[in-house]
């Protein structure tokens, strides 16, 4: 019997979700695997990238152009505020044929829009909505795909390790189904900052996370505490572009986006505290993380009466 093709890969976005994609689909020894992303071209970022891709069997590469050359499918895994414009980029540059998976987490509009600008390209574009963290499942987490070249990716992939179901033939079904989850999701997160924060700021914390256990006796409220504002914490930046995705599909299914606007700006909220170093980007603890934001903020408003008073 002769031996199947490998089946070559490209990453498009060599973040968190794209390292965790590409080690995963090289370890299977199916696929060879590329990527580009556009802090490639930052040193600091790029000494962190070139690790991770030497130890994973990952080829990088200095331009998306290069990247998406020889590859069989093209994985766009970048942030939502990027997503349009790696679409418009890699439409310029590839070939009739070649798979365009879209992970990306961004309206069912957007999703439209870039599968009607690579279908005049020709490429097989496929729609793809990641139906969990994906740290956790690795290459096996859970996706949704829609499109008319769903199935056929589903096949061509399919000793590739990935967990794959079909969702539509219709572009935007499967993105409609995560947007909808975010604002859940990304929601929880963000009235946990908010509730929690407040409860410690009023030392009540440990009365308030009684009553959610007593109220929902299926959830450790203290583990899950600690870990909704730690994925703020890591990916709130990230999350708070998503959930903008997120106001827009609200906003085209003809219901003000109040929710899922403020849930944003809770994100970028926390996203900034990490950003001016008051907060680690890898504390697991909501209540370090509080803690830290309460005293910058204590020694702010000491500042602001010494001028008063003065």
């Amino acid at each position: 019997m002769s031996t199947p093709a490998l089946i070559s890969v490209c990453l498009i976005g060599y973040g968190e979700a794209g390292k965790i994609l590409a080690q995963g689909l090289s370890a299977t020894g199916r696929c060879t695997v590329s990527a580009y992303d556009i802090l490639l071209h930052d040193a600091v970022a790029a000494q962190t990238m070139h690790e991770a891709a030497s130890a994973a069997g990952v080829r990088l590469c200095a331009d998306s152009v290069s990247a998406i050359a020889d590859a069989d499918v093209i994985i766009s895994a970048v942030t939502a505020s990027a997503a349009r414009e790696v679409a418009v980029q890699t439409a310029a540059s590839i070939r009739p044929g070649q798979f365009f998976l879209d992970i990306n987490s961004v309206s069912p509009a957007l999703k439209q829009e870039s599968f009607a600008l690579l279908t005049r390209r020709r490429a097989l574009y496929v729609e793809a909505a990641v139906m969990a963290s994906i740290p956790p499942y690795g290459i096996a987490v859970p996706m949704m795909l829609g499109g008319p070249h769903a199935a056929e990716f589903m096949a061509l992939m399919a000793t590739s390790g990935m967990k794959m179901t079909h969702a539509s033939p219709d572009i935007g079904l499967a993105s409609a189904i995560k947007m909808c989850r975010s604002v859940m999701i990304k929601g929880l997160e963000a009235l946990t900052v908010e509730s929690m924060f407040t409860a410690r700021h009023y030392g009540v914390e440990q009365e308030v996370l009684a009553s959610l256990a007593e109220t929902f006796p299926g959830i450790d409220w203290q583990h899950q505490a600690d870990y909704l504002v730690s994925r703020v914490v890591q990916h709130g930046r990230r999350r708070a572009a998503e959930m903008r995705e997120v106001a827009h599909t609200v906003g085209d299914a003809g219901l003000t986006p109040w929710l899922s606007s403020a849930i944003a700006e809770r994100q970028d909220w926390l996203a900034d505290q990490v950003l001016a170093g008051i907060v680690d980007k890898q504390e697991k603890s909501w209540r370090e993380v509080a803690d830290r934001i309460a005293a910058v903020s204590a020694t702010a408003t000491d500042i602001k009466v010494s001028k008063k008073t003065a």
